[in-house]
């Protein structure tokens, strides 16, 4: 009896505690706020998928490749462009590219090079570079007038040139006329050719012609010399000879120009004259003959045209200044000068 009554006890209890968890799980659901579901769920139902459209190829509709090859697409027009080309490039387009493949020429409109209104017509002078034109210039660096030995006299010193490319033809001429008569003159022809891009090289003639008054015969020569532009723009002339008899010589000539103003210019120059061997026929002799040092101070109105004032002195050395005294010459003389520089 007293089991009997013990499991019964049991039972109840066990009763008991199974309905206050339920009461207590209900209560805390009523607890919590309602959750509304509506958002998440669609508002109306799915469209049904149809999935006839991944049965096996042979259900599916064929796809038509027809479409995105050219061979039967038209040709541009391109005689709207006005194009002497249109027909080949059409020619090219049906026959030479590849079957799909994209023209090059799709976008020139028809045009060629040499073509079209504006090109030159047949048997006019097309155009060139730089380097194919022609130029020249006359460049008198020395016009000038001076008092020698009582009487006046005018020198000059020039040069003119003609040049297409790295080669240039050039005429150089240097002389005095004193009582109406040429003296001292000295003539040079060159062809040269850049060396870099300050400098040339030059070889050619040159003719000294004959000095009467002084008993003095004509003479000719080969020519070898570099004419350029040096370090800090000192303008640098340098030309060896070999004359008739063997004789040889060399002469330097120096520049430069210091802008005083744009427009005043002070120029001091020097010249040296160099002999192989005596000349008793024209009084040279060998070695360092001669030097001629000047300065001259001149105004450019335009860079073509410039007027000046200088002086300048000439002394001779060594066994042309004995030669000059025996003539009875001065082995040193300066005078003052006058001229203009211009060049076109």
């Amino acid at each position: 009896m007293n089991t009997l009554r013990s499991t019964g006890l049991a039972r109840r209890c066990l009763g008991t505690m199974m309905m206050a968890a339920a009461l207590l799980s209900s209560s805390a659901l009523l607890a919590q706020p309602v959750v509304d579901h509506s958002q998440h769920v669609m508002p109306t139902p799915a469209p049904s998928v149809d999935h006839s459209q991944h049965v096996t190829p042979a259900a599916a509709p064929a796809v038509d490749h027809s479409q995105h090859v050219m061979p039967e697409a038209p040709a541009v027009d391109h005689s709207q462009h006005g194009g002497p080309a249109a027909e080949a490039v059409d020619q090219s387009r049906a026959g030479a590219l590849p079957q799909g493949g994209r023209d090059p020429h799709a976008y020139s409109g028809g045009y060629q090079r040499g073509t079209g209104l504006h090109a030159l017509a047949q048997g006019h002078d097309q155009l060139h570079m730089m380097d194919t034109h022609r130029f020249s210039a006359l460049i008198v660096d020395q016009l000038e007038r001076f008092e020698s030995d009582g009487a006046d006299v005018s020198a000059y010193d020039m040069q003119a040139w003609i040049s297409q490319g790295f080669q240039r033809l050039t005429v150089k001429a240097e002389g005095e006329i004193a009582h109406g008569k040429l003296e001292d003159s000295r003539t040079e022809l060159l062809w040269g050719k850049a060396l870099s891009p300050y400098w040339d090289t030059q070889i050619g003639v040159r003719h000294d012609t004959a000095n009467d008054a002084r008993a003095t015969p004509a003479q000719n020569w080969l020519a070898l010399g570099l004419q350029g532009l040096a370090p800090y723009w000192f303008e640098i002339d340098a030309t060896a000879y070999l004359g008739s008899g063997g004789q040889t010589a060399l002469r330097l000539d120096a520049e430069y120009d210091l802008l005083l103003t744009q427009k005043l210019i002070l120029q001091p120059a020097a010249e040296l004259t160099l002999y192989g061997s005596n000349d008793r026929k024209r009084g040279l002799g060998s070695g360092l003959a001669d030097a001629t040092v000047g300065v001259r101070l001149r105004y450019e109105f335009s860079r073509q045209f410039a007027p000046y004032v200088g002086v300048e002195r000439t002394t001779s050395f060594g066994k042309t200044a004995d030669f000059v005294r025996r003539a009875g010459g001065d082995v040193r003389d300066g005078q003052w000068v006058a001229g203009v520089r211009f060049w076109f």
